[in-house]
């Protein structure tokens, strides 16, 4: 499975690069803190995975707070056929200990 650190994600985010990210928390999670992107918690990608807003062949940028939850999604999207998904390693918990 293809990975993304949190130094490469915060230089493309700094480059105010434009990136498809997929936040695979939960609602309440997703407002307390978040980086923009679209929200669908992990559970609910298998029901919606046609209500997406991203093409198959898009580099997606999934996360969650540790990583652990943007892998299952990973695995989920992949398996549904999109070719360029990236999870980010450590989650948003590595992106901010980058930004301290």
């Amino acid at each position: 499975m293809r990975q993304i650190d949190a130094a490469v994600l915060q230089q493309r985010l700094d480059a105010n690069e434009h990136l498809n990210l997929l936040d695979v928390r939960e609602l309440i999670e997703y407002h307390s803190f978040n980086i923009g992107g679209q929200n669908t918690p992990v559970g609910q990608i298998p029901h919606n995975i046609n209500s997406l807003t991203y093409n198959k062949t898009d580099e997606i940028i999934v996360i969650c707070s540790a990583g652990i939850r943007s892998q299952t999604a990973q695995v989920i999207l992949t398996e549904n056929g999109f070719q360029n998904v990236l999870n980010l390693t450590g989650g948003l918990k590595a992106l901010q200990k980058i930004k301290k």
